[in-house]
């Protein structure tokens, strides 16, 4: 009865908290982006089976089972990056006649609580339903679909220590990645087929009623690893303990102070990015994003408005993700800048040349792209120039309508405290208008114009940053006391 306590403790603390209802239109939309991705993947469910049985190489099931290790190892280093680790208030319950193991059990199975578990069921069932059911049986059907959400539960259960024993940095994500990348190389040189591996493993566990035991022991292993961990490092000194971390953890960035306040205050954004789990947590999905033009380069399924999306989204990533809260990111210590002697100018413009600079970083480790054809380069160029000199004043203008404050000690990933509608509102024009103005272009006249003119107007920007930074300057001048009674509002 006393983890339902605890569960009903957690709800109680979260819809009574000021930020429940204010976010509620962000929560609304998320709903209905939500419901729409069920239904997306609720379609691949039903159309899985079709796909699978036009490739070679066994039944969809067989199929399906030998790539579930790839699924679980990608779900595996998607957690370590995205999942955020639950905490709860030891010190308010420690004081209480509270069983420390029942705050521990709350700890685990908090998490298999999620709905972000259970959303890919939506393309199992519908699976195990038309193919498995059909192949086999139900029975085989329901092991089918059981064994995989066990698995499910195992990785969830093993990012959170994994993320808690050797902690989120990059070194971190780093090495999961290496190793990751290590099984795909193995497989494509024939030198370890992890493919019939896990081929052969759930086809033993689905085929067999005892080949459940398999996916539940990994279960109850990642669980009583997490209790082993928790055992260890129960008490708040303990945690604290692993958060003190030296400072040569970020480099050496005196070489900014020779360009005066604008560099000081570029040298602290940096140092805040590195030293805040939010903002570091940015930098690694920016790593990620950068692969994602291995999506559409390859393939020639889509339009040329999509594939310049996808060239200015690859070249202005870190502008993006940084972007949208250029001004929030300094809301726990806004009232400080405001009194002290930095001017509006200084201010602004060390934002500027931040995001300018994320542009010229994203556009240079994204040149290896060019080996995809002169189309990719041309437009690598046009986007570059259109972030440069339109999207980073846009940038600037529309992050003086958020005023809500952010917590940087949180994890960026599944996290929307400090989102409002306006976030969306400032993300759908920099989404739409390149696809909607290349495609028209390219209809009407050619590609080479629709890019040439967007060029064109990025150059502009370029050459009248002057006017442009005035007029951001202008408009956060009129609206800095509204952000900072923003910011100083605690959710």
């Amino acid at each position: 009865m006393l983890l339902f306590d605890l569960v009903k403790q957690e709800w109680l603390k979260s819809v009574r908290s000021s930020g429940f209802y204010k976010n509620l239109t962000v929560r609304i939309f998320l709903g209905v982006f939500a419901l729409y991705m069920g239904g997306i993947l609720l379609f691949m469910g039903y159309s899985l089976n079709k796909v699978l049985e036009e490739v070679p190489g066994g039944t969809p099931m067989e199929l399906f089972n030998g790539a579930m290790l790839y699924l679980l190892l990608t779900g595996l280093a998607l957690r370590f990056v995205m999942q955020q680790l639950n905490t709860v208030n030891l010190s308010s319950y420690q004081v209480l006649p509270v069983n420390r193991s029942v705050l521990i059990h709350f700890l685990l199975l908090k998490p298999l609580f999620s709905p972000a578990n259970y959303l890919l069921l939506l393309v199992v069932v519908p699976f195990a339903v038309r193919s498995v059911a059909a192949y086999y049986s139900g029975g085989v059907a329901l092991r089918f679909v059981v064994a995989f959400e066990l698995m499910v539960w195992c990785n969830s259960l093993l990012a959170s220590f994994l993320k808690r024993r050797f902690g989120s940095g990059f070194l971190s994500f780093i090495l999961v990645l290496v190793a990751i990348a290590a099984v795909f190389v193995l497989e494509y040189l024939h030198l370890f087929s992890l493919f019939a591996v896990s081929k052969a493993l759930f086809l033993f566990v689905v085929l067999h009623p005892a080949g459940l035991l398999v996916p539940v022991a990994a279960v109850v292993v990642a669980f009583l690893l997490n209790r082993w961990f928790f055992a260890q490092n129960f008490y708040p000194e303990r945690f604290n303990s692993k958060l003190k971390t030296s400072h040569t953890a970020t480099a050496d960035l005196s070489f900014l102070n020779r360009f005066g306040i604008i560099g000081e205050l570029i040298s602290l954004q940096l140092k805040l990015i590195l030293r805040h789990k939010r903002t570091r947590t940015l930098l690694f999905l920016s790593v990620l994003f950068l692969l994602y033009g291995l999506l559409f380069y390859t393939s020639n399924h889509y339009g040329d408005g999509m594939v310049f999306f996808c060239a200015m989204f690859v070249t202005g990533i870190l502008m993006f993700l940084y972007g949208q809260w250029v001004i929030s990111w300094d809301s726990s210590h806004f009232d400080g800048i405001l009194t002290k002697n930095i001017p509006t100018r200084t201010y602004i413009l060390a934002n500027y040349y931040l995001l300018l600079a994320f542009n010229g970083i994203c556009f240079i480790l994204t040149t290896p792209y060019f080996l995809f054809g002169t189309k990719i380069i041309y437009m690598h160029l046009t986007a570059f120039l259109f972030n440069s000199g339109c999207n980073i004043v846009f940038f600037l203008f529309c992050a003086t309508f958020n005023s809500k404050r952010i917590d940087l000690s949180q994890s960026s990933a599944m996290n929307y405290q400090g989102t409002t509608y306006k976030s969306f509102l400032i993300v759908l024009p920099i989404m739409f208008f390149p696809i909607l103005w290349v495609n028209v272009l390219a209809w009407l006249t050619s590609l080479t114009v629709a890019l040439w003119s967007l060029a064109i107007m990025g150059l502009a920007g370029l050459l009248f940053r002057k006017q442009l930074i005035n007029l951001c300057i202008r408009q956060f001048n009129n609206r800095k006391y509204v952000i900072a009674q923003g910011f100083r509002e605690r959710e």
